[in-house]
């Protein structure tokens, strides 16, 4: 199963970096992840917000490898535990899927341009998870999506890294 996480934003810190590779490298061979990093819209006092996230939305699914499901994080999507992280990923490796993750922008996702994409199945991405009510500075987003991948892995594999 490769898991691929698409993501606005190409000059990540230093320790952005070496945490996601780390959880990266932990992964096992049959969940592999690869992470596809698109830069940022420029901005300007002539363009607005919601241009500037569909022209990131647009760049994110024109990245989605072909026959992937995707998975698109939204502060309005669905919070769950990482248990049912775990059960959602056994559930896409028993059917052979390959997942794809986006990460928008500082200003999230423009859902209305799934409509018009042609990688997209439906009218929408597969699934909108929401990490947390909480809002997190954006850079610190991969760290938390690559621990948690692992995370769930190790409770699926029945690996000791998660504790209850």
């Amino acid at each position: 199963m490769q898991i691929t996480i698409v993501a606005i934003g190409n000059k990540m810190p230093a320790w952005v970096n070496a945490n996601c590779d780390e959880y990266f490298r932990r992964m096992p061979k049959d969940f592999s992840l690869k992470l596809i990093e698109l830069p940022a819209q420029k901005r300007s006092k002539n363009q607005s917000i919601d241009a500037i996230r569909r022209k990131e939305t647009e760049r994110l699914l024109a990245a989605v490898p072909d026959r992937n499901n995707i998975v698109a994080l939204d502060e309005r999507g669905q919070p769950i535990s990482t248990r049912l992280l775990a059960k959602k990923l056994h559930g896409w490796q028993l059917d052979g899927q390959d997942i794809c993750l986006l990460i928008g922008g500082p200003d999230g996702i423009d859902f209305s341009v799934f409509a018009e994409g042609k990688k997209a199945k439906s009218l929408g991405p597969e699934w909108r998870w929401s990490l947390s009510p909480l809002t997190f500075p954006h850079p610190l987003v991969r760290v938390i999506v690559a621990e948690q991948l692992y995370r769930a892995w190790s409770v699926s594999a029945g690996h000791p890294y998660h504790r209850e």
